[in-house]
């Protein structure tokens, strides 16, 4: 699978989220220390420069899981702009660490409790970059 793509404002963004987030133990060592490897392995571009296909944060991504063929849609957003209730998902859950930086059609090995699973990027339906919104 091809390098994952960040845009230098997640990559600076995340970076401090999962720094506070450390401090006030808000989230566990595993997943900060997996999301850290995720960025610090990606190609980092300007946000202007971010593909349209890209997963970045405060996308709405439509997935599908392979093994059953159900979609879900959510946001992938920042902690304190989580709320299940408005399909909003913060970049520190598994599933928004899993996606971010990858691009439509790419397919992701993911553990959820019943095991390992593959999900599929179908589409994403809001970009902020691709729609200009730099500055989110």
């Amino acid at each position: 699978m091809s390098k994952l793509i960040i845009n230098s404002l997640d990559y600076a963004r995340i970076k401090k989220c999962i720094s506070d987030a450390k401090l006030f133990k808000s989230v566990s060592s595993a997943e900060a220390e997996k999301l850290l490897k995720e960025l610090n392995d990606a190609q980092i571009v300007e946000p202007e420069a971010i593909p349209a296909n890209v997963v970045t944060m405060n996308s709405i991504v439509k997935l599908s899981f392979l093994n059953n063929n159900k979609q879900i849609q959510f946001q992938i957003v920042y902690p304190e702009n989580a709320n299940i209730k408005e399909n909003k998902i913060s970049i520190f859950s598994p599933i928004a660490t899993a996606l971010i930086g990858y691009k439509t059609g790419d397919e992701i090995e993911w553990i959820v409790p019943a095991g390992l699973t593959k999900i599929r990027i179908d589409e994403i339906i809001y970009q902020p970059e691709a729609a200009g919104d730099f500055n989110l």
